[in-house]
């Protein structure tokens, strides 16, 4: 696909740039939800993980459409990494936080570095930089729970509503970033 065709790719989904910002909102709201309440029981922290997990890689196969060249590939490859943690958190809900944990830690880690190489693969963008922070945090976080396994369920608690924070922040910027082309 040349450039021409990437543009008009990206022009025609623009028109769903609401799509993004309402999925960032729910992320948002999601975040609020999981660090407002608490769950005592690993079982529900793993299906509300894993229906996030779903989620997002619902979100990232609609960012592919709108994505062209290398940030296409890129969200692909989220999208894949998001079911496949999914589908993990799913299998055995019941295990020890630490089996939840390390599934968090590999997300984070992955997701961040595929955030990071985005943004620095698409410095013309405006705000380019906010998905480069966003992903600094994000495999930060996730180095952090992989050499903190099975401390506590608060502070498991913590790291996925912090991801779910940083994820429907990302997708609000995604949708004005969308908004703009069509504008």
């Amino acid at each position: 696909m040349d450039m021409r065709e990437a543009r008009d790719v990206v022009a025609a989904s623009a028109r769903y740039w609401w799509i993004f910002l309402i999925t960032g909102t729910a992320w948002l709201l999601f975040s609020i939800i999981l660090l407002r309440f608490d769950y005592t029981s690993v079982t529900s922290l793993s299906v509300l993980f894993g229906c996030a997990m779903i989620a997002a890689a619902c979100a990232e196969l609609l960012a592919t459409v709108a994505a062209s060249g290398w940030a296409r590939l890129g969200h692909g490859a989220l999208a894949a990494v998001c079911v496949v943690v999914g589908v993990v958190a799913f299998v055995h809900p019941g295990n020890t936080f630490r089996a939840l944990a390390a599934i968090l830690s590999f997300y984070l880690v992955v997701d961040g570095a595929l955030r990071i190489v985005l943004a620095l693969a698409d410095r013309t963008v405006d705000l380019w930089w906010l998905g480069l922070v966003a992903g600094l945090v994000e495999a930060a976080i996730g180095f952090w729970a992989a050499g903190y396994w099975g401390r506590s369920q608060a502070l498991l608690l913590a790291w996925i509503g912090i991801t779910a924070l940083i994820r429907g922040v990302g997708e609000l910027v995604f949708a004005f970033r969308l908004r703009g082309v069509n504008a």
